[in-house]
């Protein structure tokens, strides 16, 4: 049974820090591409960030600079370091899980279609 687990979302002011954590329960989170995504209410959802079995990372414009995403694959959990934060920002993160191989570009529209499985989410409100 495989299971994300979300935590480090909250309340922050602009120009804060937060860091999310995604647990992996089920599987071993380094051997799957691995995404954060947010959704504003009224928006579709979009691709924050992406973490290659390999490494590479893709970083979605509008956090470019920002935001950094990571994995602690002795814990099998996949992080994303959020630095200066804006009120944009605000949104519910989730993170995510694709067998194999990040394909699609994280900003691409049908990225969120690639990824098998998902977490809840943790919101982040910038104010």
């Amino acid at each position: 049974h495989v299971q994300l687990v979300e935590s480090g979302g909250g309340a922050v002011q602009t120009g804060g820090s937060l860091r999310l954590s995604c647990t992996a329960r089920g599987y071993t989170l380094s051997r799957y591409c691995m995404g954060w995504f947010r959704q504003a209410p009224g928006q579709e959802r979009e691709g924050v960030a992406s973490l290659d079995i390999d490494g590479r990372t893709q970083y979605a414009d509008s956090v470019k600079g920002r935001f950094t995403i990571s994995r602690d694959n002795a814990n099998n959990t996949l992080y994303l370091q959020m630095d200066n934060l804006k009120p944009e920002d605000t949104a519910m993160y989730t993170c995510a899980g694709d067998q194999g191989h990040c394909m699609t570009a994280i900003q691409a529209p049908g990225a969120p279609d690639e990824y098998q499985y998902w977490g809840q989410g943790t919101q982040v409100t910038v104010s």
